[in-house]
């Protein structure tokens, strides 16, 4: 298992992807629970392993995993936490190739704390991918590459941070603020994708940085997506008397301007 603050590179070739690519963040499908919404997942699934030019990340709380010593009961999960992840195994293969990062939940580490166990990256080293695993947080930085006579040259790449979050609160200003706050606190990025509050979101947030070498100020600007999550409505948030979240399907593209400037662009 690889630190949180190794980042992980990822190298597309442009010939591939001459427009660019599109990344979904998957996150909070809470496989087990009984408002675990199956057919949205699919479809997901299925828009990921089409498209050649789609992947996706992985944020966490894909799997419900209730223990007995958490708010979601064990005996009202579909199934055992050993068979959520074998599912998901499962339900990940045919994209696992596509996988450009993955962090866990709040619900995953229920098994971590409790038992010294982590689901995501069992997954992970199943499929043969548990380089892009981090426990924590995901430092990604996504080159996109042109081959000159043999050797690999780079354009400018993306770098993204991908966590699961946390904190709610009932209103969208509150998750707001809070990724927005944590975002400001790191250097260089221009994505920040989240989930945990289940409520889609996404804003552009800017900072002055202070360039002493050119002397000069300049605006720089990262774009926050917070992911839907996959549960219909009932069980823990009818308790709570929280309001229903909307369903949508977060998809984020990467591209270049025609003057070699990047682009971001969030569609929810």
């Amino acid at each position: 298992m690889l630190h949180d603050f190794i980042p992980i590179i990822q190298n597309l070739p442009i010939a591939e992807h001459p427009n660019g690519i599109t990344i979904i963040p998957l996150a909070d499908a809470h496989y087990g629970s009984q408002d675990f919404n199956e057919v949205r997942w699919h479809q997901t699934i299925k828009r990921i392993y089409e498209d050649p030019h789609c992947f996706c990340v992985i944020a966490g709380d894909l799997l419900d995993t209730g223990t007995r010593s958490s708010v979601t009961s064990p005996y009202s999960q579909t199934c055992s936490p050993r068979r959520q992840k074998e599912w998901l195994i499962e339900e990940l293969r045919c994209i696992s190739s596509k996988i450009l990062a993955c962090t866990d939940g709040n619900h995953e580490k229920r098994v971590s704390i409790e038992s010294d166990q982590y689901p995501l990256y069992d997954v992970m080293l199943a499929l043969g991918r548990e380089d892009v695993y981090r426990e924590n947080i995901c430092f990604i930085q996504i080159r996109l590459f042109y081959d000159f006579h043999g050797q690999k040259k780079h354009r400018l790449s993306f770098t993204a941070d991908v966590t699961h979050g946390a904190g709610g609160g009932q209103y969208i200003g509150s998750s707001a603020n809070r990724v927005q706050t944590f975002g400001q606190n790191i250097e260089g990025i221009d994505l920040l994708i989240t989930g945990h509050t289940h409520r889609p979101l996404t804003f552009p947030v800017s900072r002055l940085v202070f360039d002493p070498d050119a002397k000069t100020i300049k605006q720089k600007q990262f774009t926050v997506a917070v992911a839907s999550s996959f549960l219909d409505y009932g069980g823990y948030p009818v308790q709570k008397l929280l309001p229903p979240t909307a369903h949508t399907t977060t998809e984020i593209k990467l591209n270049y301007t025609h003057d070699g400037k990047k682009e971001v662009r969030v569609l929810q």
